[in-house]
């Protein structure tokens, strides 16, 4: 565990959606009340979905704040899934109310943001609660935009794998080509692109 104890208002920083070939990268900030404890707080890939659904509910509801920022595909497309990441947390950040005095990001890179003092911590998600609060929001927030993604787009059936590069999802993308919200700049899009211009 980091030294903290100086900051009153510690947030704490992840993202989902990383790896994923369509959708956006969602980032969460959060701010735990320092009072309270809420258990069971760990990476989001640790827990299953009724156990993080439970976390969710409780984080909306005992945080002091609680934000969320996310970086659309054509941005990824733009800028690279990495600059995308940090700028879809510099947005989450940004739109935390109260303002932390302490910023704890989990990785190995902070984003561009002037005013704040930042902190990446690898693997953080395990080590800091913030940031396995944050992990969870994250999670939560963009599962539940690629349910809604497959509403729109059901040949790809985005509420199963939730855009990630699974045998079933490439394999429906060969199928019905690419959908507006695929990432372009990802390989196996990419391939696929450039296979069908080369037909």
């Amino acid at each position: 565990m980091h030294d903290i104890s100086k900051a009153k208002l510690v947030a704490g920083v992840d993202e989902a959606g990383r790896g994923p070939l369509a959708g956006s990268v969602v980032a969460a900030a959060v701010i735990l009340d320092p009072s309270g404890f809420i258990e069971g707080l760990t990476d989001s890939k640790r827990l299953s979905t009724a156990k993080r659904e439970k976390l969710e509910y409780q984080i909306r509801q005992e945080a002091l704040a609680w934000a969320i920022g996310e970086a659309s595909c054509t941005e990824i497309d733009e800028f690279n899934i990495l600059q995308a990441s940090l700028l879809a947390m510099k947005r989450a950040i940004l739109r935390l109310d109260p303002e932390p005095q302490q910023v704890l990001i989990d990785g190995n890179r902070v984003p561009d943001i002037s005013g704040f003092n930042l902190r990446a911590i690898v693997k953080g998600d395990l080590y800091e609660p913030c940031i396995s609060a944050a992990s969870i929001l994250a999670k939560q927030y963009r599962d539940r935009q690629m349910q809604a993604l497959d509403r729109l787009y059901p040949q790809y059936q985005f509420a199963r794998h939730k855009g990630y590069p699974t045998r079933l999802h490439r394999d429906l993308l060969k199928q019905f080509g690419v959908s507006p919200i695929h990432r372009l700049s990802f390989k196996p899009v990419r391939e696929l692109m450039r296979g069908s211009l080369d037909e």
